[in-house]
């Protein structure tokens, strides 16, 4: 058996108090929330890759949007229901609140070098999609939240909304569109170089190119977390009194080798994305917001197709998608025997079932794998009916691991939200899914600290209320 060496990334103590893996916002948002409740903690967070963010969080990987429900219709497919939407809007209220609180505190950048305003429309056509959205935005103005949601189908009015919805399309087309102005466009892959940030600042360690491979329950209770350096080859051990997996699809894998009941049956669905995405200044000039409408039958819920303005790095561009892809990788820079390395004897019947009742995701998903560039481009201009071809290019966004869960009934169900699943002493957590995903990760961290840390409730309780205040107080949309 190959050897390993301790290694104290924060350095002092024989036992870190807590261990992150992975470099995505989700842990870089718990690292910066413990570093700032905890300063005397020692904490350190590993990621495989040479630079963190470069997964889902990557800014080029995602489509940017910060989940409001405004307008992601896969989020309220009852028109009459708005339950889920405000739900989702007061999280990523929660989350706003959260990066002003830490900006205030100076221990995060200006929220909007990484935050930045645009508004989310959602479009539809035909009749039968009209009354339903005719009824969501009457379901949802109830809401203190979407109060300003405005509608119409007055083609002038999307046309100063959107113009390139409109340029070009066949007069007698019914259609309707509702909007929202205070919509955002995030970079993910900002935030989480700025929360990173407010770690080391306080004196824990990011340590790259570390690929952790397991994670070890000890009878003192603490965890062993073994890992490799990937520029010296040379393996490493670190104790840790609490560790999060934030490994994306690696997610899993290692919580199934930390020997985890709770995720007894787990299984994942690897699904990738690709985006048409242009820089031509003079189309981008044109868009100024986030344009969602229905998804294709049988499509996956996060696959709703949306036309989309970007910023990163000062830069506006325009993307549109996403066209479904499929690998066994679980991560884009993983391997291809990723998926297989998760199948386990408990977790056979679930993804096997799930299968067998999703058939109209598996013909979707043929369909997509099959689709030449031009008839993707002709779902452009479903949106952009005078598209030019030659200003946009195919680009390769991120791999999702949907969750696979055992179910009684059906014997497995396809999960498409995120899961946070923490082990029964709360030493251990792990998260699981994706969308809404980046957005909602203040919310996901403050049920992390109740479930994992409940005897610092009271003494974290001040601090806490500031950095992570209610947002069922008011969910009104509120700017940065």
């Amino acid at each position: 058996m190959t050897q390993t060496t301790p290694l104290h990334p924060a350095g002092g103590d024989d036992v870190l108090d807590a261990v992150l893996i992975g470099g995505g916002v989700m842990s870089a948002t718990l690292g910066a929330l413990l570093s700032t409740l905890a300063p005397d903690w020692s904490i350190a967070l590993f990621e495989r890759l040479g630079e963190p963010a470069a997964e889902s969080s990557h800014p080029w990987n995602n489509a940017g949007t910060g989940h409001s429900g405004l307008c992601e219709l896969n989020y309220m497919p009852d028109p009459s229901d708005g339950t889920r939407a405000a739900a989702i809007a007061a999280q990523f209220e929660l989350s706003r609140r959260c990066w002003s609180a830490l900006a205030a505190r100076g221990a995060l950048t200006d929220p909007g070098t990484f935050v930045h305003s645009t508004p989310h429309v959602t479009v539809v056509f035909g009749e039968r999609d009209i009354a339903y959205l005719r009824q969501r935005y009457a379901t949802l103005r109830e809401q203190p939240g979407f109060a300003a949601m405005e509608f119409t189908e007055d083609r002038a009015v999307i046309a100063e909304w959107a113009p390139l919805l409109v340029r070009g399309r066949a007069d007698g087309e019914p259609m309707a569109a509702t909007r929202h102005r205070a919509g955002t466009d995030v970079d993910f892959g900002a935030l989480t170089r700025s929360l990173l940030a407010t770690m080391t600042a306080a004196g824990n360690a990011v340590r790259l190119h570390r690929e952790i491979t397991g994670l070890t329950r000890g009878r003192d209770g603490l965890w062993t977390v073994r890992g490799r350096d990937l520029d010296s080859g040379r393996r490493f051990h670190v104790r840790a009194r609490f560790v999060f997996v934030g490994a994306g699809g690696y997610a899993l894998r290692l919580l199934q080798r930390a020997g985890l009941p709770e995720v007894r049956g787990y299984g994942v669905f690897p699904l990738g994305a690709q985006f048409l995405r242009t820089d031509n200044p003079e189309v981008v000039a044109e868009h100024h917001a986030k344009v969602y409408s229905q998804a294709a039958l049988g499509a996956p819920p996060m696959s709703v197709p949306h036309l989309d303005r970007r910023e990163v790095d000062g830069a506006a561009s325009l993307l549109f998608g996403p066209y479904a892809t499929f690998s066994t990788r679980l991560l884009r820079h993983g391997k291809l025997t990723d998926l297989f390395t998760t199948l386990r004897p408990h977790n056979i019947v679930p993804l096997v079932s799930v299968g067998l009742r999703n058939l109209d995701l598996v013909r979707y998903l043929i369909t997509e794998l099959l689709a030449s560039r031009r008839r993707k481009f002709t779902q452009l201009r479903r949106f952009y009916p005078t598209a030019d071809p030659a200003d946009w290019e195919l680009v390769q966004a991120g791999q999702r691991a949907q969750l696979v869960k055992p179910d009684g009934r059906y014997g497995g169900v396809l999960e498409f939200g995120t899961e946070l699943v923490t082990g029964a002493d709360g030493t251990v957590a792990g998260l699981l899914g994706a969308s809404p995903g980046a957005s909602i990760a203040p919310s996901i961290m403050r049920e992390l600290l109740d479930r994992c840390f409940p005897a610092r409730r009271y003494e974290w309780a001040p601090l806490l209320a500031e950095l992570l205040p209610e947002a069922d107080v008011d969910t009104r949309l509120t700017a940065l």
